[in-house]
């Protein structure tokens, strides 16, 4: 299982580019960095990684066609590409919370999806041309001045209909806080398709978004889950349901106010969520473990692997630097 970081996307240059290559001395295999509205610009930002870097792949999580023309992300993403040597990477996705502050509600996401990836990877081939999309019609593209070899376009995707065109177009994808039995849900549906394209599945790159709180204290490890648990999938519909009975998931649903409050103030206090139920959602949705249980995790990821992942993109929250020479010592090892 190849072994990846995601940072936090407001990290300078400077220091995404030291982290960066204490990651690659460990042997990682790529840095993803959450494309938020309020962060650096992730294409800009990983220039001087790029130029730092002989092996490691880079790009961002998730940029979606209704924010950024895909006729321009294009053109970024394969000038860092070119930068990096053919290393450039992108998790295409449909909605997310930059659409929602920027006041769009998409539609038709998974043809405008499928249309994004096709564009990318005509650009990619640095043959003028236009394309005749339903949603994104270009009239012209030439970037003849392309000489890297193309980067490789993730589809995000935890729905069956996205899913389903990710397996038919795009060259890998990520889910997002998915569970190992999800994961074998999600085999069932892209394998039969990779079949038909003429691809092994065991081949195809399927990644998954997964937080990582591991911490020298199992109460720095549960504190650093909570505060973060707004902001991950797992206590979402049809998510939490994997974590939790029927009843506490309701129960979960009727409270996001509380867990995103919490995310806000910087608080694991989770008000009218029982204990037990939040025991649940971090034991089972994310990890977070104290060092001296770290096996626990690595055994997780060999669930991962048994139910048909065959990357996973760690999630990194306080002390990056720590947590990648934790990750570097002890999981990359284990896993590859």
């Amino acid at each position: 299982m190849r072994i990846d970081l995601i940072l936090k996307p407001h990290q300078s240059a400077a220091e995404m580019a030291r982290l960066g290559k204490l990651a690659e001395s460990y042997g990682l295999g790529a840095v993803w960095v959450p494309n938020n509205i309020l962060s650096l610009d992730p294409f800009v930002n990983f220039v001087p990684l790029a130029q730092q870097t002989t092996q490691l792949r880079m790009g961002p999580i998730a940029v979606s066609p209704f924010e950024l023309h895909p006729q321009r992300m294009a053109n970024q993403l394969l000038t860092l590409n070119e930068l990096a040597g053919g290393r450039a990477t992108i998790v295409v996705g449909g909605g997310g919370g930059t659409l929602e502050a920027m006041g769009m509600k998409p539609k038709r996401m998974v043809r405008a999806v499928r249309e994004c990836v096709e564009i990318l990877k005509q650009a990619a081939t640095g043959k003028p041309g236009g394309y005749k999309g339903e949603l994104f019609p270009t009239h012209w593209m030439d970037a003849s001045w392309v000489t890297a070899p193309p980067p490789q376009i993730y589809v995000g995707a935890n729905g069956p209909q996205m899913l389903a065109m990710a397996a038919r177009v795009a060259d890998g994808i990520m889910l997002s806080d998915i569970t190992p039995e999800r994961v074998r849900r999600c085999r069932e549906i892209i394998d039969p398709i990779l079949r038909e394209r003429g691809l092994e599945p065991t081949g195809f790159p399927l990644n998954n978004f997964w937080a990582w709180h591991v911490k020298p204290s199992r109460e720095e490890a549960e504190r650093e889950a909570r505060i973060f648990l707004a902001v991950r999938g797992t206590i979402w519909a049809p998510y939490i349901y994997d974590v939790v009975d029927a009843e506490e998931a309701q129960l979960v649903l009727a409270h996001s106010k509380s867990f995103t409050s919490a995310y806000q103030q910087r608080t694991p206090i989770i008000p009218g969520v029982p204990e037990s139920i939040l025991k649940k959602i971090v034991d089972a949705g994310v990890s977070a473990s104290p060092l001296a249980e770290i096996d626990r995790e690595i055994e997780r990821f060999q669930e991962f692997a048994r139910a048909g992942l065959n990357e996973i993109a760690l999630c990194l929250y306080d002390d990056p630097e720590a947590s990648i020479r934790v990750i570097g010592e002890r999981v990359v090892p284990a896993l590859t």
